[in-house]
């Protein structure tokens, strides 16, 4: 583990696919007994999107509560800062996208996934995320992207590995596309202002660049796997195993709230509106992405693999590191 400090120093530098805002709980220990009520407490850091309503319903409908924990959800500014804390105890759990747990293991970074997070519709055209252009752009489909500036929340990560592959599918040139990092909250205006040509977008963001007439020109999600796993929740190698029970009660927990928020779409709707500052108008427009409760292992294979075509790291990491399943973490 020579080069964790490097590897952890790279993370750091990784966004998951949001910008957040918001502020932290106080406290510095992912985990701690709470007599009081037999509960035991658990720090789960988590950033104000869509992605993470499961979570908040799961907590209010009582799933962890049942299983004696008490979360914590501390929201951060985004997921740079939530791998390295959750490899070093702040957090007992984290929720990050998939590249991103794909870089740090790459790395040394000892985390593992414990639970599924968020995935794609698989429907071209309606997914929670996608590339999009103004109404009246020359742009009329992925191929059109090749030489063209395309806004990303964070550079070499999912976002630009995925609208390569819509390049890709569609006959034109992956590697000639020009990305520019950008905030997902800032796309809209910088699209609608042609500081870039189109942008990838998830929810809300989505909602708003339509209802300024954009158009949506790319299912990038889709068009690296239908069933494409994009976010997971997960913990350090070291708390995986001196306290497997705790991960596992997280982890059912987590099952049942990611099938309940699967069900009950006016209620993840209701939720959002406690976490974030989505206007209402925008809630009810916003395609809602999937929760389905297990990853799906060929879609991570493949965004590995792209990850390895575009340089994210030398070698695809183990996902059987990565992802323990079946069976406990």
């Amino acid at each position: 583990m020579r080069r964790l400090p490097a590897g952890l120093a790279a993370v750091a530098l990784l966004a998951v696919t949001a910008t957040a805002c918001g502020s932290s709980s106080s406290g510095s220990s992912g985990s701690s007994d709470t007599p009081s009520d037999g509960l035991t407490t658990v720090k789960v850091g988590v950033i104000p999107i869509v992605d993470v309503a499961p979570v908040y319903l799961g907590e209010k409908q009582g799933f962890y509560r049942k299983r004696g924990l008490d979360l914590t959800l501390e929201t951060g500014q985004g997921g740079a800062a939530i791998v390295p804390g959750v490899v070093s105890g702040q957090f007992a759990f984290g929720f990050s996208n998939t590249t991103s747990l794909m870089v740090a293991r790459s790395r040394d970074v000892p985390v593992r996934a414990v639970a599924n997070g968020v995935a794609s519709t698989g429907k071209a055209g309606a997914d929670f995320g996608g590339v999009v252009v103004k109404g009246d752009s020359p742009v009329k489909s992925p191929k059109d992207l090749a030489g063209k500036k395309v806004a990303v929340n964070t550079l070499k990560n999912i976002g630009d590995t995925s609208v390569r592959e819509s390049v890709r599918k569609a006959g034109g040139d992956p590697h000639s596309v020009q990305f520019v990092e950008l905030a997902f909250d800032q796309m809209p205006a910088a699209l609608d202002a042609g500081q870039v040509d189109a942008a990838w977008v998830v929810e809300p963001s989505l909602a708003v660049v339509k209802e300024q007439g954009g158009r949506v020109v790319a299912s990038n999600f889709v068009d690296v796997s239908p069933d494409l796993t994009i976010a997971l929740y997960f913990t350090s190698d070291k708390l995986a195993r001196q306290d497997p029970e705790l991960v596992e009660k997280f982890a059912a927990a987590t099952r049942e709230s990611l099938a309940y928020a699967r069900s009950h779409p006016d209620e993840v709707r209701e939720i959002l509106s406690t976490y974030t500052k989505i206007p209402e108008k925008t809630l009810q427009a916003m395609t809602l992405p999937d929760w389905p409760e297990e990853p799906d292992r060929a879609s991570l294979e493949r965004l590995g693999e792209l990850g390895r075509q575009d340089g994210l790291f030398d070698e695809a990491p183990d996902l059987d590191a990565l992802l323990p399943w079946p069976g406990h973490p």
